[in-house]
């Protein structure tokens, strides 16, 4: 099959982002941070599990801790949580036990409360218990000295909930990444500036208010640098601070051919830096290069400057390199969740570049998975991006799609649900 991508000059989305994981090093240093500050965090290092869960043979169910099996047993005592029974039971014994509560030694099963009647200490079942029925074991959750969460995980809300119950107060996680933010352009104007005063062709510096938002969903400290008029000195000035103090620098507009000379001047000056024409719609233009610093190196991500093609871009792009560069185990190298949609409305599509159409997904009254485009597609409408839930993906190599197609769909995922 012909590579139509590599016939018109552009690079597949495939291979740019495989080239961007593979060129990336992760980073290694660390920090011990409290249990109750990990979540969304790297593990760093080993955590091994001090004690065996559950610590002792427990109750699934309020009910009666049993001794053998019989039509009928003798009440001599009861386990609660936090207060187990102290004896051994004989055959023919039982006790009252709640859920959680420790099994009495002798106990071999657990009859739940509504299968039994109490008259006096005599106690019946309308059924008898299988042995082990009820009982949850020692240890057949996590064994003493057992590895309780890979090392290069991202830590979520499960994990903190197993190193809890294991007792662990601190992890060691990989220190966080630092971006430097920037906007560069005579004609962005802050959040802010009363529309009465935005001149011919001005527009409100809304990008980088969107990526900062987008940075702070992944977990990434921001150095906001604001913006820049198109000046070589202030630009050189900007990226200069930024290498010497962020892992990396995301810009957007200024990579488009005939744009923002000054910038790219700066930046190859500065270091060395790729200006890549991508298979992709929205957008095409990027950037991506590397800035020399004493310490090493800055990354530089530039992105292009209409605003849904900016965030395409770094949803497709930038997070998983960001996720290779943190040090995330092979997350980075899974392919995106995907599913198939009816769609609702025909699509223009021409071939040559992946397209990510915003759409709206969900479930018809019978169950079937649907999606339909929100609105107007450019790159610069933000409307229907804002009441989009998913990307309708448009292979490179597609053309016009029509109602009732079955259609690939791409549920937006952190930053963008």
């Amino acid at each position: 099959m012909s590579d139509a991508c590599a016939e018109n000059g552009l690079r597949s989305v495939e291979a740019a982002k495989q080239m961007l994981i593979d060129s990336i090093d992760p980073i290694t240093a660390t920090e011990i941070v409290p249990l109750s500050q990990a979540c969304g965090r790297v593990l760093a290092e080993p955590v091994l599990s001090a004690l065996d869960l559950p610590p002792c043979d427990n109750s699934a169910m309020d009910g009666y801790a049993l001794c053998g099996e019989s039509d009928s047993y003798t009440l001599i005592g009861k386990s609660l949580a936090g207060h187990p029974f102290s004896g051994t039971l004989e055959p023919g014994q039982a006790t009252r036990i709640t859920t959680g509560a420790a099994v009495p030694g002798g106990a071999d099963r657990v009859q739940m409360q509504e299968n039994c009647t109490l008259d006096g200490d005599q106690l019946t079942m309308s059924r008898p218990a299988r042995p082990g029925e009820n009982i949850r074991r020692r240890g057949e959750d996590v064994h003493t000295g057992q590895s309780l969460v890979p090392v290069g995980s991202k830590i979520k809300v499960p994990h903190i909930a197993l190193l809890a119950a294991a007792g662990v107060v601190e992890v060691t996680v990989l220190r966080k990444l630092k971006a430097a933010l920037l906007s560069i352009g005579d004609e962005l104007k802050p959040i802010g500036t009363p529309a009465s005063e935005l001149g011919d062709g001005d527009v409100y510096d809304s990008n980088r208010i969107a990526l900062q938002a987008a940075l702070e969903q992944l977990d990434v400290e921001i150095l906001d640098l604001g913006c820049y008029p198109d000046q070589p000195e202030s630009i050189r000035e900007a990226f200069i601070h930024a290498r010497n103090n962020a892992d990396f620098v995301l810009t957007s507009g200024g990579v488009s051919v005939g744009e923002a000379d000054y910038t790219k001047t700066v930046l190859q000056e500065l270091g060395e830096i790729g200006f890549w024409k991508l298979a992709i719609k929205p957008g095409k233009p990027f950037a991506f290069g590397r800035l020399p610093n004493a310490n090493g190196e800055t990354l530089f991500f530039g992105l292009p400057g209409n605003p849904v093609s900016a965030i395409v871009t770094l949803y497709q792009l930038v997070v998983p390199a960001l996720e290779k560069l943190r040090g995330t185990s092979e997350q980075y190298r899974q392919p995106p969740l995907q599913v198939r949609a009816r769609l609702l409305n025909n699509i223009r599509k021409n071939p040559g570049r992946t397209d990510y159409q915003r759409g709206f997904t969900y479930r018809d009254g019978d169950g079937i998975q649907v999606v339909k485009t929100t609105g107007i597609q450019g790159s610069h409408i933000l409307s229907g991006f804002a009441e989009a839930n998913c990307f309708v993906v448009l292979p490179r190599e597609g053309s016009d799609c029509d109602t009732g197609d079955w259609v690939t769909v791409e549920p937006f995922l952190a930053p963008l649900k």
